[in-house]
């Protein structure tokens, strides 16, 4: 079995290839990974080349519902952005270096910004489902850790993870929010392992720790990303109350990408202005 670096060195050959086939051979100046119930995000923008996930040996297919697996390329400006369709999460039996390798992949592509979305419960009472919220720290509860393993000669596995999430993109993105009417929140963001969701007890324990918000990704792609001195914007949708109270509601998946969907046009236009 090849190690990781060499399966990240065999995708982005691949990768590279399908995009000079599709007339793109310039470098990828940012990315974007789209979350549960976002794939609306990429709506209006000027489409380039799709290509799917499972045309790329030795990259993995997702199963989470609403993940497509595919790159979306599309022109924004003078620059090429890559819209990940689809992430690999831990839940689905994914080890942390699967979950983080459309970062190290697209890095090798020429990549210094990513911007993350996911969707998530607030544990923060003052959000509501179709808010947006900005994310400006995590708590990473998952247990797991994609560097772990990995040699200097490959990444930063020291990364230092105390500004993990772009301060001047985040403030950019809040001008942008308020210019365009979105309520948009700042918040920190607990990353917990799945697939089930949480508690009410773990909830209201989360919230204590200072979590205004609670997903099953992110995470990994972010830790990867600080390693290798990619600026990292993290947006949330929130989809769902999750205080934990004694009002606690049950959540379906359906409830959540509907939420989500109600957040993505505001996502939409925060991204287009942070990236143009």
């Amino acid at each position: 079995m090849s190690s990781y670096p060499e399966q990240i060195t065999h995708c982005v050959s691949q990768l590279k290839q399908l995009l000079t086939e599709a007339g793109i051979e310039s470098e990828i100046a940012s990315f974007v990974i789209l979350g549960s119930g976002l794939n609306a995000v990429v709506d209006d923008f000027e489409i380039l080349a799709e290509i799917n996930y499972s045309q790329i040996i030795g990259l993995p297919t997702p199963t989470t519902p609403s993940h497509q697996g595919k790159f979306t390329v599309v022109k924004m400006g003078e620059q090429h952005t890559i819209f990940c369709q689809g992430r690999f999460h831990l839940y689905e039996g994914h080890s942390a270096q699967s979950a983080a390798i459309l970062v190290f992949i697209l890095k090798e592509l020429g990549a210094t910004q990513m911007v993350v979305t996911n969707a998530a419960g607030a544990l923060n009472a003052d959000y509501q489902p179709g808010d947006v919220v900005l994310i400006n720290d995590h708590i990473n509860m998952t247990g797991h850790n994609p560097l772990l393993g990995l040699e200097l000669s490959f990444t930063n596995i020291f990364a230092d993870m105390s500004n993990a999430y772009d301060e001047t993109l985040r403030n950019r993105a809040n001008k942008a929010a308020i210019r365009n009417n979105i309520t948009a929140h700042s918040g920190t963001y607990a990353a917990v392992l799945g697939p089930s969701l949480e508690t009410s007890a773990e909830r209201r324990m989360l919230r204590s720790f200072g979590a205004d918000i609670v997903g099953m990704s992110t995470a990994m792609e972010v830790i990867a990303a600080s390693s290798c001195n990619i600026s990292v914007l993290g947006i949330s949708a929130v989809t769902n109350m999750a205080t934990g109270g004694v009002d606690q509601q049950a959540d379906t998946i359906e409830d959540v990408l509907n939420n989500a969907a109600m957040a993505a046009n505001g996502i939409r236009k925060i991204i287009c202005e942070i990236l143009l």
